[in-house]
């Protein structure tokens, strides 16, 4: 169970504020929103990267709202997937596992289930400038996992691919998550996108997190004509 409560915290002049989220383990959860809302400093505040000025984060009853990223046990994807260009894959999908005091060969046994689920096995001894979008995305997301996080955060994980290899990574993307049972919070202001995935999902708007709930329940009544237009949803009375 992931529960944040009242977390409000700075990243420059913009401020997200009295955020309140739980999340189930095992679930799917897709925070959308406009550009500039406040989604990915939310998941950077999660995953420790930006600090809190109060409210807490606890994982599993455990609080980790000061604990240090590499304490957290969170898997984080970002948009640019973060890939080490000077390691090959192999290396890129066990990095944290060496870290962690693994071998090499160790490293990659453990790993292998992912290698072999993401459909990775030719590509350990290549690099990540000689891969596609779409490989990079699947590299990133087996490092992610090898950790087997308690938390996978997925910052906009296929804005950067085209119509066809977007549509396979988001079915790969669902998948692989229930296969595994990582409890996930995906960032994207793709309504589309969202609906292929999502179990819940919240709306976030002006570092405020406005609406959650199931996100037909979301397009059937949304909260403000805010998020009417950003699910492209019809504002309707409440009964």
């Amino acid at each position: 169970m992931i529960e944040i409560r009242d977390l409000t915290f700075r990243a420059g002049d913009f401020q997200v504020r009295s955020v309140s989220l739980d999340v189930a383990n095992g679930e799917y959860f897709v925070l959308l929103g406009p550009n500039g809302s406040g989604k990915t400093l939310l998941i950077s505040c999660l995953c420790g990267l930006l600090r809190a000025e109060s409210g807490r984060i606890l994982i599993d009853g455990q609080d980790v709202t000061h604990a240090e990223p590499r304490l957290r046990r969170i898997g984080y994807v970002p948009q640019d997937y973060g890939l080490f260009p000077h390691l090959n894959v192999a290396k890129n999908v066990t990095f944290a596992l060496r870290a962690a005091g693994h071998s090499r060969a160790a490293a990659l046994v453990k790993a292998g289930p992912l290698i072999e689920k993401l459909r990775l096995g030719h590509l350990l001894d290549h690099m990540p400038a000689t891969l596609s979008g779409g490989e990079r995305q699947k590299v990133a997301l087996a490092r992610a996992l090898a950790i087997q996080p308690r938390l996978l955060l997925l910052d906009e994980p296929v804005s950067a691919l085209d119509g066809p290899t977007r549509a396979e990574v988001i079915e790969q993307l669902r998948i692989v998550q229930r296969d595994v049972g990582v409890t996930t919070i995906h960032v994207c202001h793709s309504t589309d996108e969202a609906l292929a995935v999502a179990d819940r999902a919240g709306v976030m708007i002006d570092g405020r997190l406005v609406q959650t709930g199931r996100l037909e329940e979301l397009m059937e009544h949304p909260a403000s004509p805010d998020v009417a237009r950003l699910l492209n949803a019809r504002l309707l009375p409440r009964a």
